[in-house]
């Protein structure tokens, strides 16, 4: 029987690492990208497609399906594995994204969040407690703590109170995951690193979150703003701050560069809604840069979105259909253009996985940076 969590690194290569986490419901190789099931779905994808482009893990988030259709409920009709149709493992987010993006929308003490629902406008209390409460509900494999996420721009003291904060939560998301039963035997909790861009305060953050001891390690607090170029300051000292033998995951990352380059400095795990919202708003990613398939240069191209990319999409559709149903605002535009560009993420993992395998990643990231980047600025 496959255990509960377990990590092994297969190779590294310079900080890059590659590996495997074995759960119940199957192994996620890593570094591996999360495609977003906000609302028990990824947008415009069948779960099966979304499988198909290679992905082994999903993410769902607490706060959206605790207000609808509510965690509950979801339990009552057997888990969110059942409910959406996916049998492999799901990692679901604790919450505390929305405290910094509802911030309209909430009062945030110490016990936790009062969110103002901005479906109805009902009120919800969402505590380190509720949250664990709520994604063992819902049948989460990969639990996170729940945590303030504080903007890189606030004072220096704001930013250490709420750190603070968030490892007494971090300590309050142990005990009420441990009190989760079965749900607890056969899944696992990962905290979340928080400090903003300082290295100081990531440390002491580091240094918490290891004494509480979780399964997995998140570095939140990136992604908000900060710009790529202070996000890769932080990532040269916070995923090492973090135990070597636990999987490292960048939150809400991120662009196709920001994934090599993170991965570059030791990260195991990302998500993003990026492939996903891009793809329903015209944008391709191809590994010589993006394209917006909107663009009129594209009205009469018979060529694939990426003569490099293996998808369904690539292989059976010309960028001028592709044009052709962005432009008429079709259904089936979205549906293609997310397919293309989730199985492009997953074929970016896998490329990283085999050049970190094959000792060979500093030449691999070099070559993706001239082709991808070097095109974008054209």
């Amino acid at each position: 029987m496959a255990s509960r969590f377990d990590f092994k690194m297969d190779a590294t290569d310079g900080a890059a690492r590659t590996g495997r986490i074995s759960m119940l419901r199957g192994d996620i190789r890593t570094p591996a990208f999360m495609p977003v099931g906000t609302a028990a779905t990824v947008k415009a994808m069948k779960p099966e497609t979304v499988r198909a482009t290679g992905a082994d893990i999903i993410l769902g988030n607490t706060y959206h399906l605790m207000l609808r259709p509510g965690a509950e409920r979801v339990a009552r009709l057997g888990g969110l594995h059942k409910f959406m149709n996916w049998d492999r493992p799901i990692l679901t987010d604790s919450g505390g994204y929305q405290v910094m993006s509802l911030s309209d929308l909430r009062k945030l003490t110490e016990k936790g969040v009062e969110f103002r629902s901005h479906i109805d406008g009902s009120k919800h209390m969402l505590t380190p407690e509720r949250s664990m409460e709520i994604q063992r509900l819902l049948g989460s494999d990969i639990v996170m703590a729940f945590d303030e996420c504080p903007r890189a721009d606030r004072p220096r003291d704001e930013i250490a109170a709420s750190m603070q904060m968030s490892m007494r939560w971090a300590k309050r998301s142990r005990d009420g995951f441990d009190a989760g039963g079965e749900h607890a035997e056969r899944s696992a909790l990962f905290g979340i690193q928080q400090g903003a861009l300082d290295e100081e305060l990531r440390k002491i953050s580091a240094e918490k979150l290891t004494d509480i001891g979780f399964d997995g390690y998140a570095i939140g607090g990136l992604a908000v703003g900060e710009g790529q170029e202070a996000m890769f300051a932080t990532l040269d000292f916070a995923p090492a701050q973090l135990p070597q033998d636990r999987p490292r995951y960048l939150m809400g990352v991120g662009k196709p560069d920001d994934l090599v380059g993170a991965v570059e400095r030791g990260v195991d795990m990302f998500d993003c809604v990026l492939p996903s919202r891009s793809g329903r708003n015209g944008q391709a990613f191809t590994w010589h840069g993006p394209l917006n398939l909107r663009n009129a240069r594209f009205a009469e191209d018979t060529g694939p979105l990426d003569e490099k990319c293996a998808c369904s999409v690539c292989s059976t559709y010309s960028r001028a259909y592709l044009h052709h149903l962005q432009k008429a605002g079709e259904i089936l535009g979205a549906m293609l253009m997310t397919e293309h560009n989730i199985a492009f993420y997953q074929q970016l993992m896998q490329a990283m996985r085999d050049a970190i395998a094959a000792g060979t990643f500093a030449a691999f990231a070099s070559d993706f940076r001239r082709d991808y980047l070097g095109a974008a600025k054209q």
